[in-house]
Parts: structure tokens; sequence; C-alpha cells
């Protein structure tokens, strides 16, 4: 039982980085300024990061020890989330993708995510 758990849990990190790595590139093209890197082609880990706007960050790393979100601004750290309340989010941000909004729109979004979230 334990192994199959441990094999679904690789998979399922394989598929979140999968989907960073498309979130990062459609991010970009919509004028973000985003990337995704992993670490050698297992696809085990990964670390996300996207600019929402002059000095506010979000970072999304994700691995086999762990998931998280941080939100910076001004250097200062806003918010950090671990796991299922991390990957929801993640799924806020690619709302923005999906629902088309500008960079420069996304402050007043990220505000109502913000507190959503708080």
């Amino acid at each position: 039982m334990f192994l199959r758990l441990a094999e679904q849990h690789r998979q399922f990190v394989r598929d979140l980085v999968m989907n960073l790595q498309a979130l990062a590139t459609v991010l970009e093209r919509q004028g973000y300024l985003a990337s995704c890197y992993t670490c050698g082609g297992q696809m085990n880990s990964a670390s996300f990061m996207v600019s929402l706007g002059e000095n506010h960050l979000i970072r999304f790393l994700v691995s086999d020890y762990g998931i998280t979100w941080t939100e910076m601004r001004d250097d200062r750290e806003l918010m950090k989330l671990e796991g299922a309340e991390a990957i929801s989010q993640l799924q806020e941000l690619a709302n923005l993708v999906k629902y088309q909004i500008k960079p420069s729109e996304n402050r007043l979004v990220l505000a109502k995510v913000s507190e959503s979230v708080a």
C-alpha cells in the first residue's frame, strides 16, 4: 500500500510541475515576467516565480518534501501557504490567465484573492 501511495505522490508532483511550466509560458505570453525551473529531467521539483507588478512577486515551490506558496511585496513576505492551501492559491493565479486579466489590472484581483485567504 505505501509503495503505491509513494508512486501516486511522485506522479502528482510530476503533473504539478508540468502544469507550472505551462502556466509560466502562458503568463509570459500575456505580458507577465514568469519562470519555472526544474532540476534534472525527472520533474520531481520546480521553482515557479511570477512578477505581478512593481515589487510584487509570487513564488511557488514544489518537491517531494512539500508545496509552498509565498507572496512578497517590497521584499517583505505577505503570505505563506503550504499544501492544499498553496494549490488553491495557485488556482486563483491561473484564473488570471483564464479570464485574461492584464498585468495592470491584477492589483484589484489579487487584493480580492488575499482577502479570501485571510
